[in-house]
């Protein structure tokens, strides 16, 4: 027999993502619409997840959304709900879903988290076609919903349930208080929804869900946060409104354009997706057409899914990754600067792929080499394609990139273990160190399946730095903080603080960083407050906690 180093040590990449979810008790299935033919739109989306320290023990659980079934019935008591997950801090989870309160039935869609009231616990947002669900953590864990307090639970002007998609928490005036935006896909009523039939409805001679094409489209949210527990609807008053396209799924919240105010980027379904320039002014502008992230290459609109950011080139620019559906490439856009983006797909390799349709989408550095890479979580939309050879799969691989640090990506999926070969129904996808060694860690939601959490085992022995940050005048949580990492004799690398992105689904707040063999590195941060934090020297292989204006010495 061969160890697991020996085997990794024959592999080009020194890296394998192993399956672990069954051995750490990950065992509850995610249902999500009917198994074989889908009669709604609704039913193809699928949940998100979440990597969350909720009980602030430095350890990363696990919150994996859940769905439900029209035609359905469960017995009371054995309803699907979203689920938590406790760390065991020694590679197996424990379910905690009842004893936390947050065992809730229902569309679920996605998640996202953020300490909303700055007292010290992370909260959590799950969005759903219907009520939203605000879980404030009550610090001793447990979680109660706040949601109608709150006043995040609004519904259509005609009185529909909302069609809730993609989430995430933002300071976007700065003023301490985490506000909300939420994405909208279309006004959805099963009574009066197109049946396949009806159209019919195609998909490569396969009758399947009519839409999102004839159907009305819904609009994105943006509630204030008053600094009392509650949120205002400022949606109009902002500007998001005036959004060009609709059909809204991934939320990308970041500072594309480097002026110290967050932006939000908003994967649209077959529309133009938006770019929303903060103005300074609690208003923002969607200038995605502009700035050349609303279509793909060929100027046609695409069917975008999950969305993330990083400093790809080394140069201080948050660039953007969008997957799309099954017969067009991802996106790849860099950022020029001067609220300007170049799509590069082709000329950095991120092209080669066309017929995975893709969801969550994560830039993490997996080998710890300094540069980020890309992974695009799979699975096809419609359950019927399963029947046709000419497809790839309802169930699909991931798609690994290996960024080479000159602008060009490699496609290393084959080389990179049978975690990321394993065909599933993904949908979301969170990246988070669950076992604290030092690289990063996958959780996808699979539809109508039990969960993956791909283990990242490395054999490489380069050196890491986990950044987390708590705020004082900034939001507690540090959400939109920039963080500045400069490795002895590396190049300097740059990230920030996000709530939700990819498909659906949060990340660790804590900012992972690679070293390659430095063995320090000094940090800058920069706070939504405007301070900066300076550490330096700071010692490899550690999580490091920054205070805003406590630096280390």
């Amino acid at each position: 027999m061969f160890s697991l180093d020996q085997l990794l040590a024959g592999t080009p990449l020194g890296v394998q993502f192993i399956n672990v979810a069954q051995q750490a008790g990950l065992n509850q299935k995610t249902v999500f619409g009917a198994e074989s033919r889908n009669k709604y739109l609704l039913e193809t989306t699928g949940c998100g997840v979440a990597f969350i320290d909720y009980d602030n023990d430095g350890w990363l659980d696990l919150f994996f959304v859940n769905g439900t079934r029209f035609e359905t019935t469960f017995p009371k008591g054995q309803e699907p709900v979203s689920r938590l997950y406790k760390n065991n801090r020694d590679g197996t989870f424990t379910d905690v879903t009842l004893q936390a309160g947050v065992a809730r039935t229902g569309w679920g869609q996605g998640v996202c988290a953020g300490d909303y009231n700055n007292d010290g616990h992370e909260d959590l947002f799950v969005t759903y076609w219907g009520d939203c669900a605000l879980w404030r953590n009550n610090g001793n864990r447990t979680f109660t919903d706040v949601a109608a307090q709150a006043g995040v639970t609004t519904r259509t002007t005609t009185g529909l349930k909302r069609w809730n998609t993609g989430c995430a928490f933002l300071d976007y005036d700065r003023d301490g208080h985490l506000d909300l935006f939420v994405a909208n896909y279309i006004d959805f009523d099963p009574k009066t929804a197109p049946l396949p039939e009806s159209g019919p409805c195609l998909y490569e001679g396969l009758l399947v869900a009519c839409g999102p094409p004839g159907l009305q489209g819904a609009k994105d949210i943006l509630f204030h946060n008053n600094g009392d527990g509650t949120f205002t609807d400022v949606s109009e008053k902002a500007g998001i409104l005036k959004k060009q396209g609709t059909y809204g799924l991934g939320v990308l919240v970041a500072d594309f354009d480097n002026d110290g105010w967050p932006d939000i980027y908003v994967a649209d379904d077959s529309a133009p997706s938006a770019l929303f320039k903060n103005n300074h002014n609690g208003t923002f502008t969607d200038i995605g057409l502009e700035a050349g992230v609303a279509f793909g290459a060929d100027g046609k609109t695409q069917a975008g899914m999950g969305v993330s950011a990083a400093d790809v080139y080394g140069n201080g620019k948050l660039d953007i990754v969008k997957t799309n559906f099954a017969g067009d490439t991802s996106s790849f856009y860099r950022n020029l600067g001067n609220d300007n983006f170049e799509d590069v797909t082709f000329q950095s390799g991120f092209g080669r792929n066309t017929r995975f349709l893709g969801w969550g989408a994560c830039f993490f550095d997996f080998d710890n080499d300094g540069w980020p890479d890309i992974l695009t979580c799979n699975g096809h939309v419609y359950p019927e394609v399963k029947e046709k050879e000419s497809e790839s799969g309802y169930r699909e691989r991931k798609v690994l990139y290996h960024n080479l640090g000159n602008g060009k990506f490699q496609d290393v999926s084959m080389d990179a273990g049978p975690g990321i070969l394993e065909p599933v129904a993904g949908r979301g996808c969170a990246l988070g160190d669950f076992d604290n060694d030092g690289d990063l860690d996958i959780a996808v939601n699979c539809v109508n399946d039990v969960p993956q959490l791909l283990r990242c085992d490395s054999t490489l022995k380069r050196n890491w730095l986990k950044v987390k940050l708590v705020g004082v005048k900034s939001n507690r949580s540090g959400i939109g903080a920039r963080v500045f990492c400069k490795p002895e004799g590396e190049h300097q690398q740059m990230d920030e603080v996000r709530s939700g992105g990819s498909y659906y689904s949060q990340s660790d707040l804590r900012l992972h960083f690679g070293l390659n063999q430095a063995a320090k590195a000094d940090l800058e941060v920069h706070w939504p407050s405007g301070h900066v934090d300076k550490v330096p020297s700071v010692r490899a292989n550690q999580i490091v906690t920054v205070v805003e204006g406590k630096s280390l010495p």
